[in-house]
């Protein structure tokens, strides 16, 4: 549990797989007769690291968004409120989490709605993309899955750009 507990804290997304399962070193292979185990299948949210690194991302990601001064007006009353800011969070970690194959389910408004009347162009939904994969990147989550995470994501242009 200690070697856990310190990997968590101290590596980021990408690098974290490889050591937690160096940390368990000591465990022998089952015997020749027994079957093993069939290899459990690694979802998205699997590789991303689960919920925790999925809000950490986010954190950071609406940091960043908040910075940006090329969309960060679309943000300013959610960023100024922080119940609302919360709740934003809240709702992006639950969108990534299932969009991902995990345990959660996105409760909020559907994208069109949710930005009907606020005049996003391609380029303001550009700039978005770009500051979650810079994230992503500093989080150093491998390009597959930046991709995967992206591509699953995308579909949702049409229904939040109307500018």
């Amino acid at each position: 549990m200690f070697c856990l507990t310190r990997v968590i804290r101290t590596l980021t997304l990408a690098s974290a797989v490889p050591l937690v399962v160096a940390c368990g070193g000591g465990e022998k292979a089952p015997p020749a007769d027994t079957p093993a185990a069939a290899p459990a299948a690694s979802t998205l949210y699997d590789r991303l690291g689960g919920r925790d690194a999925i809000v950490a991302v986010v954190d950071s990601f609406v940091a960043r968004v908040a910075a940006d001064s090329r969309i960060n007006g679309f943000f300013k009353a959610t960023a100024s409120d922080p119940a609302r800011l919360a709740a934003f969070k809240g709702k992006l970690v639950d969108q990534i989490c299932q969009a991902t194959g995990g345990p959660c389910t996105y409760t909020g408004k559907d994208m069109k709605t949710t930005h009907a009347g606020m005049n996003i162009t391609g380029a303001d939904f550009d700039a978005l993309v770009e500051d979650l994969a810079a994230t992503l990147k500093a989080f150093n989550v491998a390009q597959a899955d930046q991709d995967a995470l992206l591509g699953a994501l995308a579909p949702m242009k049409v229904d939040i750009v109307s500018g």
